[in-house]
């Protein structure tokens, strides 16, 4: 499943969702520290793992 990382604009608090596609798309999220709903996505990095041997 994804990964989101958020950051909350009241209290600064950073923090991770682990979420389906359909559950991101469906729900409001807050802030788990001061119960926020002004919560910013911020930018992460995407690592796939592949079994191919380079």
């Amino acid at each position: 499943m994804p990964t989101y990382d958020y950051l909350c604009s009241q209290c600064g608090h950073e923090f991770t969702r682990i979420m389906s596609i359909s559950e991101y798309e469906a729900v409001k999220v807050t802030c788990p520290k001061c119960n926020s709903p002004e919560v910013k996505q911020q930018m992460t990095v995407f690592i796939s793992k592949t079994s191919r041997k380079s």
